[in-house]
């Protein structure tokens, strides 16, 4: 029988962060679940006994996240994942938000995933082994009207693991950012929003507006099958920088990835006039 992993998860109230937290308890794991009203999951401790560690964690609260992480790792000992799954997002154009949904969104999904993978390499490292899947979105890579400031938080972070990634793998730790296409988890129904400007209604920000609203904008993806594919990476060993998860995600970064190569390879020769001659 394969040994249990033990898992450190935020976000566990609902979406993949539940998922997650369900499927691995009932084969066997430990999990360290965080979240913000630690209630939600009394239906699991009953069930999974000490096997399920909770705590309150707010991830914009920089110091409680150490603490935290900290005592996860002093209750449980070991622990073999760490998965960055909270998030918060508004759904506005850049115009149209308010200053403090901005401050949400980057302290959430950047600063507060900053802080997690922070707090917790100096025990993987001191253990010599350890996997951290970031949970990014297509939108990491690619963008879509009134997601902006999702955008920024995300395409931010997916830069910083860039860079952790080669700085921790000398310690026998993988990191692998995970992006999820449009899926049913409920993220979308709690997305922030902000009043509508009538001068957007004819731009693309309108469009995706009316197709949220319409039911046009499609959600091809089962939230199961996701919480499945990063278990089942887990467990392969492999690390991979990036899991894109679902078709809307593999098609809109191919799609984002070729344009911006064109438009790249499109600037070469100015590019290469602005060397010293000697460097040409």
């Amino acid at each position: 029988m394969p040994t249990p992993t033990t898992w450190f998860i935020t976000g566990t109230s609902s979406g993949f962060g539940r998922l997650l937290t369900e499927l691995l308890l009932a084969r066997g794991d430990r999990v360290a679940a965080t979240l913000r009203w630690p209630e939600a999951l009394d239906d699991l401790r009953a069930e999974h006994g000490d096997r399920l560690w909770v705590t309150r964690l707010d991830v914009t609260d920089t110091a409680r996240v150490h603490r935290v992480v900290a005592d996860a790792f002093t209750a449980l000992g070991t622990i073999d994942v760490i998965v960055n799954n909270a998030g918060y997002g508004v759904f506005a154009s850049v115009e149209e938000a308010a200053d403090e949904q901005i401050r949400r969104v980057i302290d959430t999904n950047l600063l507060g995933s900053i802080h997690v993978i922070r707090a917790a390499l100096p025990y993987l490292r001191a253990q010599g082994h350890g996997r951290i899947l970031q949970v990014s979105t297509a939108g990491g890579q690619a963008t879509y009207p009134n997601f902006g400031y999702y955008h920024a938080s995300k395409w931010g972070i997916e830069g910083f693991c860039e860079t952790v990634a080669r700085e921790i793998a000398p310690f026998g730790i993988g990191l692998t950012i995970v992006e999820p296409g449009a899926t049913p988890t409920g993220f979308g129904g709690s997305l922030d929003t902000a009043p509508t400007m009538p001068e957007y209604d004819g731009t693309p920000a309108g469009d995706v507006r009316r197709a949220i609203a319409d039911g046009s904008f499609g959600l091809p993806n089962d939230p199961r099958k996701i919480a499945a594919a990063m278990v089942d990476l887990v467990d392969s060993g492999a690390a991979p920088l990036r899991l894109p998860l679902g078709p809307d995600t593999f098609d809109d970064v191919r799609a984002a990835l070729t344009a911006r190569l064109a438009e790249h390879e499109s600037h070469r020769e100015v590019a290469r006039s602005v060397a010293h001659d000697d460097r040409v």
